[in-house]
């Protein structure tokens, strides 16, 4: 499963500051929090169970260190070596409620830690828990994650208070849980309706069992690519063999009722196998190319993450095309011929009464059928207009899932917890403690506190303010910036060797050539948009106190990085489509050699699209990295009843002699009933992904179902009727000889009479 954010590219300008960032001061992505609201915590039990759970926190393997109300420590003066020590408040658990009373003291006098471990206001407390990095990388992270929350549950039951967890270890391993049991999830749920769907259409044993047979190979050769290329399981990825299953039952229906056609037509078993495949090889090898094609513009768009998820889906649809096109023949060769019970659908009642109204409205109700498009299209573009971006990490958990939950207390309490970090270069050794570069660092923190979204900051100003708080006794009023003539003797008093263990927190801060600094803090989850005009306010104000001339900041993070993730991803949006209509009008054009049909038969699915996307501006969900790939799969996909419907009108062509009114009408009474049949399939199959955890998993099963549904209705209503209405302008010498032949039908004295019927 993945963990790192595999979005922007190892080469971005965002990736290479923040992983510069890591080097000089460590992982910020590796802190978990557990927090509660306690009004007793400074009662003796509840103070030493928290002291006990902070304890056995730390012995698990993989945690680093914990900092909590329990082992929090003091900057104290000493007097004899004329130096400040880093004390914990207490050694040992404290054993009389008098101690307890004495530490609450001290607790409350050092506003170092106000807003940071403790809320004096809302009685609220956390528990940092710093884990190791390189064991957060791999599935030692669920054993860690777990092993904490047993602890912290166990507390929670003892004591009889309400526990709350975040950091983005807590929240990623949640997510990657969660992918991974949708996996599951979503390939049963699929797979169960698939049987369904084949037994409902062919009522027969034999062909669910020999499709699912052709499915379950397929998912093997998905999962056996993920490994293959040591692709992680990401959001994206965990839907393929779900896709792979919904893809896999369309074209398995597609073959076994072309085989079932012509074994009515012919009643002989092997040339009903054999005028199957041959009849739709070509044409099956083509749709499936256009879907293929419609996930492999993902692999041009410079996300790591896209680019896996496009690699394998689009291989995986033409290995999965391979092996019903051969299987299945295969299969059915060697079982009973179909009796006239599995044929039956062939004569559905209901279906056939659709498709005769479809005909009647594409003769007679053409211009109502303009209009109604002309109307959906201009609503299409004014939700267009209304459609908003997103970017925040648990943009995919419902306000009702305890991950939002848990991350409304720490935003409440503390002001968040997603790493929001500020690097800063003075170019020059020990410019990161002389008085005039904390001045401004101090400034900056005054600014920031105007945000209500941020944190309480930790930095080399806090650090002074403490050592001026230490240096006057631990005087509480003392907690402030020194003046320049106290700053001289107050900073002699901070230890001039590095290598020592109470200097730990400095060293944090500051590299070990006193050149650069950060500002540390942590941010509410907001959406990219927003963060984007906070940061549009904070950078004036850094250009203004930190000349670029004399120094180099950054403003960087884990939060900084997924933002800039998003709204590349957003930018690639349009990107993603244009490539995708470009690659499938490339293949148009092989089929149909003509620039008009291709305009013509790419009209009815990008206005699905258009729709789709007005859907999401009028309901309210958002572009995010986990809906932005509905519009390139919904095309790739949809583009398939166009190819279907123009290889049978082309061959109707020369059936009729050219006869374009009747070859359209002939071509719509044959694929009507495929292209109803096959969208159906797809919709249901997407549908699936409706039951998801996640938002975005939901929102891409809802959209691109009714991405579908619609572009069904458009290419079996608008494309006939622009086909009659355009008449030769449209169908001429181009169209009719194509660079690749698709056979897609009967010759003609079977399509006479399979029309006539």
């Amino acid at each position: 499963m993945s963990y790192e954010n595999t979005i922007l590219s190892d080469k971005d300008t965002s990736v290479v500051v923040y992983e510069k960032f890591k080097k000089l001061f460590g992982d910020d992505k590796s802190i978990v929090v557990v927090g509660m609201v306690n009004p007793d915590i400074f009662q003796l039990d509840q103070f030493n169970a928290w002291y006990d759970l902070e304890k056995e926190i730390r012995k698990i393997d993989g945690v680093l260190g914990v900092l909590s109300l329990s082992n929090s420590v003091n900057l104290t003066k000493n007097n004899a070596t004329h130096q400040f020590d880093i004390l914990p408040l207490t050694s040992e658990k404290p054993k009389t409620q008098a101690e307890v009373d004495s530490l609450k003291s001290v607790i409350k006098g050092l506003k170092f830690f106000e807003g940071l471990i403790y809320n004096p206001e809302t009685e609220a407390t956390l528990m940092t828990i710093t884990l190791d990095h390189e064991k957060i990388l791999d599935e030692n992270r669920t054993i860690i994650i777990n092993k904490i929350k047993d602890l912290s549950e166990k507390f929670s039951k003892e004591n009889k208070v309400e526990i709350h967890y975040s950091g983005m270890p807590y929240i990623l391993t949640v997510t990657m849980t969660l992918v991974k049991r949708e996996l599951f999830i979503f390939v049963i749920m699929s797979i169960l309706i698939a049987a369904l769907i084949l037994y409902f259409f062919f009522r027969s044993v034999r062909v669910v069992l020999s499709s699912l047979l052709v499915v379950g190979i397929s998912i093997l050769w998905t999962l056996g690519l993920l490994a293959l290329f040591n692709f992680k399981i990401t959001i994206l990825t965990g839907v393929i063999p779900s896709l792979i299953v919904i893809i896999a039952i369309e074209n398995c229906i597609y073959i076994l009722n072309k085989y079932h056609w012509e074994y009515r037509l012919h009643n002989d078993k092997d040339l009903a196998l054999r005028n199957a495949v041959q009849r739709i090889g070509v044409a099956s090898l083509m749709t499936n190319m256009a879907t293929a094609l419609g996930f492999a513009a993902f692999i041009l768009v410079p996300s790591q993450m896209l680019q896996e998820f496009g690699i394998v889906t689009s291989i995986s649809i033409m290995v999965e095309y391979a092996l019903s096109i051969i299987l299945l023949p295969i299969i059915f060769s060697y079982l009973p011929p179909p009796s006239e019970k599995h044929t039956r659908h062939l004569d559905n009642g209901f279906f056939r009464k659709i498709v005769e109204r479809i005909i009647f409205l594409v003769e007679h109700k053409r211009r109502p059928i303009y209009l109604t498009s002309l109307i959906l299209l201009v609503i299409g573009i004014v939700g267009v207009s209304k459609m908003k971006t997103s970017g925040k990490i648990t943009d995919d958990f419902q306000q009702k899932d305890p991950i939002s939950i848990d991350l409304k207390f720490f935003e409440e309490n503390f002001g968040g917890v997603m790493p929001f970090e500020i690097s800063i270069d003075t170019k020059k050794k020990n410019g990161a403690m002389a008085m005039s570069t904390v001045s401004k660092i101090e400034k900056l923190q005054k600014y920031i506190d105007s945000f209500p979204e941020f944190s309480k900051p930790i930095s080399i100003a806090e650090l002074f303010k403490f050592s001026r708080q230490a240096y006057y006794g631990g005087d509480s009023a003392k907690y402030s910036m020194p003046s320049s003539m106290e700053s001289s003797f107050i900073m002699s008093y901070l230890p001039k060797n590095t290598s020592k263990g109470n200097t730990e927190l400095l060293n944090s801060y500051i590299d070990t050539t006193y050149q650069i600094t950060r500002v540390n803090y942590h941010i509410a989850d907001l959406p990219t948009n927003r963060l984007d005009s906070v940061m549009a306010k904070i950078q004036p104000q850094i250009d203004s106190l930190f000349p670029a001339g004399k120094y180099e900041v950054k403003i960087t993070g884990n939060s900084i990085v997924y933002a800039r993730g998003t709204n590349f991803l957003i930018r690639h949006l349009f990107e993603s489509v244009t490539i995708a209509i470009i690659l499938i009008s490339l293949l148009m054009a092989l089929l149909f050699s003509s620039f008009r049909m291709i305009l013509v038969s790419m009209i009815p699915n990008i206005i699905p699209l258009i729709i789709t996307a007005a859907i999401m501006g009028f309901t309210g969900v958002p572009i995010k990295p986990s809906t932005i790939i509905i519009f390139s799969v919904a095309l790739g996909i949809s583009v398939d009843n166009a190819i279907q419907y123009l290889s049978r009108y082309r061959h109707e062509l020369k059936v009729n002699g050219g006869k374009i009114k009747e070859s359209a009408i002939n071509a719509l009474h044959e694929a009507g009933f495929s292209m109803i049949y096959t969208s159906i399939v797809l919709v249901l199959g997407f549908s699936v992904f409706i039951v998801s955890e996640f938002g975005g998993t939901q929102a891409l099963g809802m959209l691109i179902s009714t991405s579908l549904f619609i572009a069904m209705f458009f290419n079996i209503l608008v494309l006939p009727s622009l086909l009659l209405t355009l008449d030769k302008r449209v169908t001429n010498k181009g169209f009719t000889k194509p660079i690749i032949e698709i056979y897609d039908g009967d010759d003609e004295e079977q399509n006479t009479s399979s029309v006539s019927k």
